[in-house]
């Protein structure tokens, strides 16, 4: 297998990021990984609850990048990885990692997927989910409470405190990077072209 084309999905809490990485998934189930940049946030188990819940979650600091551009080298080259997974209930990593062996297309999902250069450099395509403010922060709290056991109070609380404040600060300006803006995760122009790009990508390995 050549080496696996990356794909970055970059953009707000609520955009669309995850719908339309599952929607290029869907049309090719076997050769291509999503990547939660989420999972990345760096362990917290030295902090008290209380603690966890006030940390800013938005900002880059919060996420251990580092770990995540050694980790796609390593896909790169052809080696399998350990990804951590984030449990959000209590703000933490959980013991479990899982395994992960390089497939021909990788999608790296996250707010600041495009924040760092080194990341960006790695990306063959790079997309910009954009959706409007009040969409994003509906999705969020539906989110929030049903997947993270959320209230609906805590869930507006940090969006007001820090989620639309590092939006402005760190995800928004990183729009100028991407190849492709996309408004929503359901645009299927945007998919068609993708998956063309995909497609013609599996069929060098073949």
């Amino acid at each position: 297998m050549t080496n696996p084309m990356l794909i970055g999905i970059a953009g707000g809490t609520g955009s669309g990021k995850s719908t339309f990485a599952e929607g290029l998934r869907a049309l090719f189930p076997n050769e291509v990984t999503i990547i939660a940049y989420d999972n990345y946030y760096k362990p917290q188990d030295h902090l008290s609850m209380d603690e966890r819940i006030k940390t800013n979650y938005d900002c880059p600091d919060a996420l251990d990048t580092d770990l995540l551009v050694k980790h796609l080298r390593l896909l790169q080259s052809g080696q399998s990885v350990d990804i951590p997974n984030y449990d959000f209930r209590i703000h933490t990593r959980k013991a479990e990692t899982t395994r992960l062996s390089p497939t021909p297309v990788m999608i790296v999902d996250g707010i600041l997927t495009f924040h760092d250069e080194r990341l960006r450099e790695m990306f063959d395509i790079k997309i910009f989910a954009d959706a409007d403010a009040d969409e994003r922060i509906l999705r969020r709290l539906r989110r929030d409470v049903t997947e993270r056991g959320r209230n609906i109070d805590g869930v507006i609380e940090q969006y007001i405190g820090t989620v639309k404040i590092m939006h402005g600060i760190y995800v928004e300006p990183t729009k100028k990077y991407a190849d492709i803006i996309i408004n929503g995760g359901r645009n299927k122009t945007a998919l068609d072209i993708v998956s063309t790009r995909i497609a013609k990508k599996i069929n060098e390995n073949i």
